[in-house]
């Protein structure tokens, strides 16, 4: 038995010769770090000179700001917010789940900060408000579907600025495509309407796409059903009406005007004055710029293109677009990710650290209170006599 406890005789490496160098990697290419670096240097300094005109009389846009405008930046950025929290509760409202607009909207601050400065953060923002949705009552179909529903409103409602925005701009957007762009729309809130009214339509198709599936694994064709049926059965409790879909609606837009009108008040507090149609193009070029994953909350990429867009389409100068993507920038992304990281540190911080285990309590009890209902509705100890039985008891006939 040697050192390392299990037998046999173990091959000791050969020490060096006495004055020997250990082997390092040769730095062949180590003066290319020093060219990329300086030429990098080089480069910074000659954009920061050919800027220098326009930086400047940026930063004198921003010490001669308009403290009236930027308080109304502000307050628009919180009805943008407020707004959208008004669309969640409503949806988790026609799902069967009552909840008041200070925790909806506390929800929405951290999960937004949350999205704007976590690598990936779009990721744990939608985990954390799916947590916090089950914790209000919501099922996870219910909870998954206000998620779904809620991110295609707001999509329809970006896409609806930027042709507004063009539009009213002059460009060239084929009347089929706004008709597609609207009926889209409507036929999405149609479908959500039915599927939540008529929940067992879903099993027929569930059913007959299961059977092929089950027929090429070799599986009993039941397989996956019990899991449909769930499924429709949590389903049952969403009843999207029109007042539900329309006033989720209404919430919508509040929450897209509102954050453009915070985009055009940063404009007017450094003193430009932007062309309406220039403000919606730019607010809809920014929004869809921060989707592509990359940097938190989009930074750099989303600011250059808040920059050049304020620039050619709501003809302001370059100075003046570059204040003014600062100050948006710095309510929408720098102001709101400092209120909802406080939000979530009083409201939620404290009870992350048991969240698994009452995720898994919490569907073990729905697990359980689902096949109780299903116990009480469809008991197996019914027995259905024919009608030709002969009853147990008869009378006796005379002879």
């Amino acid at each position: 038995m040697n050192d390392l406890g299990y037998p046999g005789l173990v091959a000791q490496p050969e020490p060096d010769p006495p004055g020997a160098q250990p082997d390092r990697p040769r730095g062949r290419f180590r003066w290319l770090k020093w060219v990329v670096g300086v030429l990098l240097v080089a480069l910074l300094a000659g954009e920061g000179v050919y800027l220098w005109p326009s930086l400047h009389e940026s930063w004198l846009a921003l010490t001669e700001i308009h403290w009236g405008w930027l308080a109304l930046c502000i307050a628009a950025q919180a009805v943008s917010l407020s707004g959208y929290g008004r669309v969640q509760r409503q949806l988790l409202h026609a799902g069967g789940v009552e909840v008041s607009q200070r925790r909806s909207l506390s929800v929405i601050y951290g999960s937004t900060a949350m999205a704007l400065t976590l690598p990936a953060g779009q990721v744990f923002s939608t985990a954390f408000t799916y947590r916090e949705t089950r914790r209000w009552g919501a099922t996870p179909v219910v909870a998954s579907w206000q998620l779904a529903i809620s991110g295609v409103i707001a999509a329809a409602g970006l896409a609806a600025i930027g042709m507004a925005g063009a539009l009213l701009v002059g460009g060239s957007v084929s009347p089929f495509t706004l008709l597609f762009s609207v009926a889209g729309i409507v036929v999405l809130m149609y479908a959500g309407r039915y599927v939540s009214a008529h929940p067992e339509s879903i099993e027929g198709a569930a059913r007959w796409v299961l059977t092929r599936v089950n027929r090429l694994l070799r599986k009993p064709p039941e397989t996956g059903m019990d899991a449909v049926r769930t499924t429709i059965e949590q389903l049952d409790s969403v009843q999207l009406g029109r007042r539900d879909a329309a006033v989720s609606l209404v919430w919508s837009a509040v929450h897209r005007v509102a954050d453009v009108v915070c985009l055009a008040a940063a404009c007017f507090a450094v003193g430009a004055d932007p062309v309406l149609a220039g403000v919606l193009i730019a607010f809809a070029a920014g929004k869809a710029v921060a989707t592509i994953p990359g940097a938190p909350g989009g930074l750099v990429y989303v600011d250059a293109t808040l920059i050049a867009t304020l620039t050619t389409a709501a003809s302001i100068s370059a100075s003046q677009a570059v204040a003014a993507a600062f100050v948006y920038r710095g309510v929408s992304f720098i102001l709101v990710a400092i209120v909802g990281w406080i939000v979530f540190a009083f409201l939620f911080r404290g009870r992350q650290h048991g969240d698994l285990e009452y995720d898994v309590e919490l569907e073990r009890s729905e697990t359980k209170a689902l096949q109780e209902r299903r116990a009480v509705a469809d008991p197996l100890d019914i027995r259905i006599e024919s009608p030709t039985a002969e009853p147990e008891h008869r009378s006796p006939q005379p002879e």
